[in-house]
């Protein structure tokens, strides 16, 4: 009796992730190289996008002024502080979207709304702080685990 063997070829994971898509690492030395020389600017353009806010809320969410912006795009590049902003919204927004199963339509109405978790104030209007950024992310990860205390 002969088998038929047919060589199995796993196909790859093509969807990127939403850091692929982003442009940024998600971690390590590429990340802190990266936000030591300061994000291009192409990484706003694609968080406006991925997140679905407009840029004028992005700029606001992550506290860039509109003159600022405008230089920064001329310039076509971001300063480390900016662009540890940036990364701390990408970061929360990564995590949401987990959350609800890559529906960004309700993670983009989770961020933009009040959370009772976070004394009722919407997770983007917590960004402005690192000790914020991470409330939100703890908030998050709890969700996820079913812990509500």
């Amino acid at each position: 009796m002969t088998a038929l063997v047919r060589e199995f070829t796993p196909t790859p994971d093509t969807a990127p992730n939403l850091w692929q898509q982003l442009g940024i690492a998600e971690r390590g030395p590429k990340l802190y190289q990266a936000l030591h020389e300061g994000f291009n600017y192409s990484i706003f353009d694609k968080l406006s996008l991925v997140s679905m806010l407009d840029k004028k809320q992005l700029a606001q969410v992550c506290q860039l002024a509109p003159a600022t912006l405008a230089r920064r795009a001329k310039l076509g590049k971001f300063t480390q502080e900016e662009s540890d902003r940036l990364h701390r919204f990408a970061t929360v927004l990564v995590a949401a979207n987990t959350l609800f199963d890559t529906d960004m339509a309700a993670t983009k109405r989770w961020l933009t709304e009040p959370v009772y978790g976070l004394g009722d104030k919407a997770p983007l209007d917590m960004l402005a702080t690192s000790a914020e950024t991470q409330a939100i992310l703890d908030l998050i990860g709890r969700l996820e685990h079913g812990v509500f205390a």
